[in-house]
């Protein structure tokens, strides 16, 4: 692997590139991006501007509720108005309510739909938002320069949804989970598939994604099924744009897929769903 003005790139990735690129289109498909790093930037100022507002919240108190209320939580929690950030585990809605020192927090389960994608761009920590930031920044570019710019950012928020389904479903029910991990080991995953697929050395690669797995599960308070489910969206999608073959109908065929894929997530989303309520 070399510096590259997007990131990081490999010679070898970037030869196979040029002969699979025709003139305004990518290898896999899709317009050429004129910029592939505006994207990232983009994907990064929205990160940033909701970290912004969770911190001008928490001057008035009122952060924990945001965090609740944008991350994903499977089942509704009813929290505590003289503890902020405190709840009462196994009280439902209705007693919730009927306590005057409760109120009632929505989960997905209870129709808080909103929080299987806005949880992906939530981060509290200054640490959390800067480290996801600058894997971002490095990982996004390069992609786009392969993907074009609408598969590059199909990539990022299916991988992101695929690890709030796992959380939804792996999680426990009153667990909150937020910020844009999951998405990030989906391009990893995506990365590490198209260098394969370009018989390129993804052994780097490899030990970064390594070394990121054992630190999901030996870290405290991380969502190992956000990073996972994200990790196995990516490597989908990625198996969707690199392996259909180059013909007049390969935007079909490969749209057609993700199409399959967002029927797997709403199926998985309403089958968990269906258990919970039960």
């Amino acid at each position: 692997m070399v510096p590259a003005a997007v990131g990081f790139q490999c010679p070898e990735c970037v030869r196979a590139g040029t002969r699979a690129t025709r003139q305004n289109q990518g290898p896999y498909g899709g317009a050429q991006s004129r910029n592939p790093r505006q994207t990232s930037i983009i994907l990064i100022v929205v990160n940033a501007i909701v970290w912004a507002v969770l911190q001008v919240a928490q001057l008035a108190g009122l952060q924990y509720r945001i965090v609740w209320f944008l991350g994903l939580l499977p089942r509704g929690v009813c929290s505590s108005v003289t503890e902020p950030g405190s709840y009462w585990p196994a009280v439902s809605k209705v007693l919730c309510r009927a306590n005057a020192g409760g109120t009632w927090i929505p989960g997905v389960v209870d129709g808080a739909w909103w929080q299987v994608f806005t949880s992906i761009f939530t981060h509290v920590s200054i640490l959390h938002i800067a480290m996801n930031c600058l894997t971002l920044w490095f990982l996004g570019p390069p992609l786009e320069s392969w993907l074009g710019r609408t598969r590059f950012l199909t990539t990022y928020l299916v991988a992101g949804l695929f690890g709030s389904l796992a959380v939804y479903c792996l999680s426990a029910e009153q667990s909150l989970s937020y910020g844009g991990s999951g998405s990030l080991f989906g391009l990893m995953g995506a990365l590490l598939i198209i260098l394969w697929r370009q018989k390129a050395d993804v052994r780097q690669l490899l030990l970064w994604l390594g070394l990121n797995i054992v630190v999901t599960f030996v870290g405290a308070s991380i969502s190992w099924q956000a990073h996972m489910g994200g990790l196995v969206g990516g490597v989908l999608l990625a198996g969707v744009w690199v392996f259909v073959p180059s013909s007049a109908h390969r935007d079909r065929v490969q749209w057609g897929l993700v199409g399959v894929l967002g029927v797997v997530l709403v199926v998985g989303f309403a089958a968990r769903t269906l258990v919970l309520l039960g």
